[in-house]
Order: structure tokens, then C-alpha cells, then sequence
């Protein structure tokens, strides 16, 4: 049975900036696929580093802010 947390913070986020899964993924510099950023969307568990990767991604498309891991995930 999948390791399920509920949507996470990361796609109400994500909605009301208007990026999708494929802006996270082609703005990365390390290996983003869309398998993880869909599963941090939905809540599935990730590892440290993936939900590093998805915070650098979006740190490089909205630098103006300052999101920490704690505005993406309630884990």
C-alpha cells in the first residue's frame, strides 16, 4: 500500500503560480522527472533529496521568493 499524505502544499502552490509539472521539470538542473513531482503533488512519500530537487526548481523559476520545504510539504 502507497505511503499516502494527503495533497501537499506544493500543488496549491503550484496552482496559483500557474507553473505545471512540466515547468518544475524543465527549469530543474539535477534529475526532476514528472514521476516526482507528481507524487509530491499528491502526497505520496519522497525522499529528502527529491523534495530538495522540486525546492531548487522552484526556487530557480520564482527567485523572488523565498519558499523553504516547509511551504511545499506537511511531512
Amino acid at each position: 500500500m502507497p505511503d499516502l499524505r494527503g495533497v501537499q502544499p506544493l500543488d496549491a502552490l503550484m496552482t496559483s503560480l500557474a507553473l505545471s509539472n512540466a515547468d518544475l521539470v524543465n527549469a530543474s538542473t539535477q534529475q526532476l522527472t514528472f514521476k516526482v513531482v507528481h507524487k509530491g503533488r499528491t502526497g505520496r512519500y519522497l525522499t529528502p533529496n527529491a523534495q530538495h530537487k522540486i525546492l531548487e526548481a522552484l526556487r530557480t523559476l520564482k527567485p523572488e521568493r523565498n519558499f523553504a520545504l516547509r511551504d511545499l510539504f506537511n511531512y
